[in-house]
């Protein structure tokens, strides 16, 4: 029963990481972990379930990454770029993942999708921090063409912050990279999305040599959360070419508060 409930888990995480950006890594924790306070699974500490999440993130990663590729909307120039901070970043934040417990991981990753989706809620409100310099960036969709740039320097460190909360929570980092593109580069959603799901892959790969090291994988569960990773992935990249860019960042929004709200839930009680 409970291979069943972990492929359903990998489904659904994916389809939602894929669709929207973040990964899939923002579901597996809270699922991991609600699961191993149940008789279905055990051994599941905050450190199994963000190393495990981890793992399942670089099947998620380039599973989506091949479908967007497709659909010609990654911007490798910027995910390179991202990728120079985001390495080291995501390292740093699997190291300090040892030093956190049940509930101070579970309020302070609540906290943080809350903000994220407040973050987002002022992007119709602001201009791009740095939508004018840098590198210029043009993409044409059915909704038009869109012009943006990138500034190296910020974008790195913003990466590298961004790789931090990744491997600290084992998100991925598209929960606060996807944002970040959109409010500081201009970055029309579909290709943030697509581009942080690239980003995430390569994170992953990173953070997940730190996490294997430490043994913070529980390979039976990644095992059975695979095929729905992957699958999901495609999936969620289909249903996002079908959507306008607003629809997109809606539902992005609507993905972090609910995750949030029950993560601080859970870490209050």
């Amino acid at each position: 029963m409970e291979w069943v409930i972990l492929l359903g888990v990998g489904l659904a995480a994916a389809i939602t990481g894929s669709l929207v950006g973040l990964g899939g890594g923002i579901i597996i924790v809270p699922a991991l972990l609600f699961l191993g306070g149940t008789a279905l699974l055990a051994n599941v500490s905050p450190q199994i379930a963000v190393g495990t999440s981890s793992v399942i993130l670089i099947v998620t990663g380039l599973s989506s990454t091949l479908a967007y590729m497709k659909q010609k909307k990654v911007d490798y120039r910027l995910g390179l770029i991202l990728f120079i901070g985001s390495a080291p970043g995501s390292i740093l934040g699997a190291w300090a993942n040892k030093g956190l417990n049940v509930d101070q991981f579970s309020l302070y990753f609540g906290l943080f999708m809350v903000l994220m989706s407040f973050v987002l809620m002022l992007k119709s409100r602001a201009k791009p921090v740095f939508g004018a310099r840098g590198i210029a960036r043009t993409f044409v969709d059915s909704e038009g063409t869109h012009t943006y740039a990138i500034e190296p320097v910020t974008g790195t460190a913003a990466s590298f912050t961004v790789g931090f909360f990744g491997g600290l929570f084992g998100i991925g980092g598209g929960s606060l990279m996807v944002p970040a593109m959109i409010m500081l580069f201009a970055v029309p959603p579909h290709v943030a999305v697509a581009t942080s799901m690239l980003l995430i892959f390569l994170s992953a790969c990173v953070s997940s040599v730190t996490h294997v090291a430490l043994g913070n994988v529980e390979w039976l569960y990644a095992a059975a959360l695979v095929p729905g990773a992957w699958f999901g992935a495609k999936l969620g990249a289909w249903l996002n070419a079908r959507m306008a860019s607003k629809t997109v960042v809606l539902l992005l929004r609507l993905v972090l508060i609910l995750v949030g709200v029950r993560l601080i839930w859970q870490g209050i009680h």
